[in-house]
């Protein structure tokens, strides 16, 4: 989802700038209000930068990581991995690769714009988590990150061939496949720890409430 440094023009990088700004602000009183939060806030954007540094290939015109969206999500909810994907990008750029400081909008866009979409349409009004569910989850998400993509890229100045876009769209229909197996393992693990008061700081307890076993049927979820 990384968009290389200099196909995009400083006006349009000065536009997504904005456009980053103007989400998390939007969203900066749900993460103001609550300390436990800013805690999951930062354990969201070292999961996610643990999980795109453990993994990542070029394909096509961008790379393919292990973001780790959905387990994140489903854990920490939804501001704080909105805010702890701009925290986790800023860090990977500050101490991993400083040119992508250029691009930290664009990247984060890539990544928040499709984490909106998905919690408004699907994620805070799935009363059931099952596997079914969390593919419905990661498929919405991981298209939005691909059409994003293709979005920079069709307002480059070098734009990539439609046929290296969809290489790169292709290719994570793997993560699509590997990702909810994760989630669920996640969740499940996590729930056989709940009760412990440090858990309860880290992860919202009513999800895990919620967790039953694949074969037992599904769980609720709220993801706020």
């Amino acid at each position: 989802m990384h968009i290389e440094i200099g196909i995009l023009s400083q006006d349009k990088i000065a536009y997504a700038s904005a456009a980053a700004s103007a989400l998390l602000g939007a969203h900066a009183m749900g993460l103001l209000k609550s300390p436990t939060a800013w805690l999951r806030t930062a354990l969201a954007a070292f999961f996610f930068s643990l999980l795109m540094q453990a993994w990542h290939l070029p394909v096509g015109p961008s790379e393919l990581h292990l973001v780790g969206a959905m387990p994140i999500y489903l854990l920490f909810g939804f501001v704080p991995t909105l805010f702890g994907f701009g925290l986790g990008l800023l860090v990977q750029a500050l101490v991993f690769e400083p040119q992508d400081l250029a691009h930290l909008a664009i990247n984060f866009l890539s990544l928040a714009v499709p984490l909106v979409v998905t919690h408004h349409a699907l994620g805070r009004r799935m009363q059931r988590l099952s596997v079914a569910n969390v593919l419905k989850l990661d498929a919405v998400y991981y298209a939005g990150v691909t059409l994003m993509v293709g979005f920079w890229l069709s307002i480059s100045s070098d734009a990539a061939p439609v046929a290296d876009w969809a290489l790169f769209a292709a290719s994570y229909a793997s993560l699509v496949a590997v990702e909810p197996l994760l989630t669920i393992a996640l969740l499940l693990g996590a729930r056989r720890l709940r009760g412990s008061r440090w858990l309860a700081a880290c992860i919202d307890e009513r999800t895990l409430q919620r967790v039953t076993a694949p074969g037992a049927g599904a769980a609720r979820t709220t993801a706020a």
